[in-house]
């Protein structure tokens, strides 16, 4: 078997991988790049392959950055199956449909800059109508079910605890009178979720490739602690009536913020101020959770057959409408607004930023991985002023960040993870981290498994599994 390294190589976003075996070709994830818009459109727009020659593609969650760009590799012929997991196609499917309206206005915006200087127009990386016809071609099956891919080829699905539906994606080989156990292991959560079950172990693994995006950094607690530290952080700003601006993720972030601010109401921990979820996505996807208690842990299905919906609150509401959202510009007194996108690259938090963000009685909270260059990053990092919408705004409010939230394994628990799976392993990929971050969890990887081959693979690198 030949693997090539197409995305998330020495980087966080991306994600492709190409597997060639039996002489047939299987597309490992096929995620957005996302950085600087041209730079984007770019690399996303062109595969290093003929997408109509792929027999195969399997998925492991259903984050933009690994599914991402399905709609584009439909458009450019790829006919076949996408193997995933029940939770991820249904996620996949609203996901997939509001990228597609995010390039088509996109291309919308770009067409009317271009068009002033007597430009032509460009054409959206996919359309909307893309998208939905390429998660027609989704075959979803459950963890630890075995389905023949292709010749030679089996897949199982080992929960993977990251976000709903997220999985580990085993693939038993027979190529010839050689058999071996490629692993890899998606984004690994962290354990302990609030919401979703502990990643699981594998068995039996001759080749792992596993992600690095905290390969060497650590977090700051438990999710379990979440509820204290998110209280510790905005107690005082509700005192002072401020509000708390949260960058979210729509799918995982944002369902595990309500939970633990379901938790810190229920026990008196804080008062019940209006919380807003301003993100038709996130509404979207907190809809699906509710479809999907086979990945819960115990103790939010006990919630859930006992108390009743875990996303929900007297005080909550949930915000599709435009107008709707416009009118959070003038709630007074604390509130709480959690907005996509997490990043603070696109959607409604731009505007919640811009309008709240030189008030010092405000805080800017984030819960999770900003990538380099992001305005979340920058804002993470102290900078002052920050462009939004292209105008400079002082940054005033007070900003905070919490790990405990964080859906990815740190580094400690990686290497937890990598000692839970079985197997003579003889070769390691790590993939997906920054350079340092990979770099550095190679090492530490080199002195945990001496008898394996640990390679941090560069974009377009192949590697031979036999």
């Amino acid at each position: 078997m030949i693997i090539q390294f197409l995305g998330a190589a020495r980087t966080t976003t991306g994600s492709m991988y190409l597997l060639t075996v039996n002489n047939k070709k299987i597309l490992l994830e096929c995620g957005l790049y996302q950085g600087k818009r041209s730079d984007s459109y770019d690399q996303n727009q062109q595969f290093s392959f003929d997408p109509a020659t792929l027999d195969a593609a399997i998925l492991s969650h259903a984050h933009i950055d690994h599914c991402g760009n399905f709609p584009n590799l439909y458009k450019q012929g790829f006919r076949g199956n996408i193997f995933c997991t029940h939770a991820t196609q249904d996620l996949a499917a609203i996901l997939l449909q509001d990228s597609a309206h995010i390039q088509e206005s996109d291309a919308e915006y770009v067409s009317k800059v271009r068009s002033r200087k007597n430009e032509p127009p460009v054409e959206p990386l996919y359309t909307k109508e893309d998208a939905e016809k390429v998660v027609r071609q989704f075959v979803a099956i459950g963890y630890d079910r075995p389905i023949n891919v292709c010749e030679g080829v089996t897949l199982h699905f080992r929960d993977a605890g990251h976000i709903l539906g997220s999985a580990q994606v085993i693939l038993d080989i027979q190529e010839g009178d050689r058999s071996f156990r490629y692993l890899f292991t998606g984004d690994v959560g962290r354990g302990g979720d609030p919401i979703l079950r502990d990643p699981q172990p594998v068995e039996d693994v001759d080749y792992l490739q596993i992600e690095s995006t905290y390969g060497n950094r650590l977090h700051d607690s438990k999710a379990v602690d979440a509820d204290e530290k998110v209280a510790g952080v905005i107690g005082n700003i509700f005192k002072n009536k401020g509000k708390v601006i949260v960058p979210a993720f729509a799918v995982g972030r944002t369902q595990q913020i309500v939970w633990a601010l379901n938790q810190l109401v229920q026990k008196k921990i804080i008062e019940p101020v209006p919380v807003f979820v301003d993100s038709p996505l996130a509404v979207n996807a907190t809809e699906v959770y509710r479809l999907h208690p086979e990945c819960f842990n115990k103790e939010i299905y006990e919630f859930l057959m006992s108390e009743g919906n875990p996303f929900e609150m007297s005080n909550l509401l949930y915000i599709r409408n435009i107008e709707q959202s416009k009118k959070l510009n003038t709630v007074k007194g604390p509130a709480m607004i959690i907005s996509a996108s997490g990043m603070a690259e696109a959607g409604r938090i731009l505007h919640h930023l811009k309008n709240n963000i030189g008030n010092a009685n405000n805080m800017i909270l984030f819960m999770g991985f900003c990538a380099e260059h992001t305005l979340g990053a920058k804002i993470k990092s102290g900078q002052s002023p920050v462009n939004i919408f292209g105008e400079p705004y002082e940054v005033k409010a007070k900003v905070a960040s919490l790990d405990s939230l964080s859906g990815h394994a740190d580094k400690n628990e990686l290497i937890a993870h990598v000692n839970r799976i079985g197997g003579d392993l003889k070769k390691i990929f790590v993939i997906h981290g920054e350079e340092e971050q990979s770099l550095s969890f190679a090492e530490t990887l080199k002195k945990m498994k001496p008898r394996a081959e640990v390679i941090v693979p560069v974009k377009g690198q192949q590697a031979e599994c036999r």
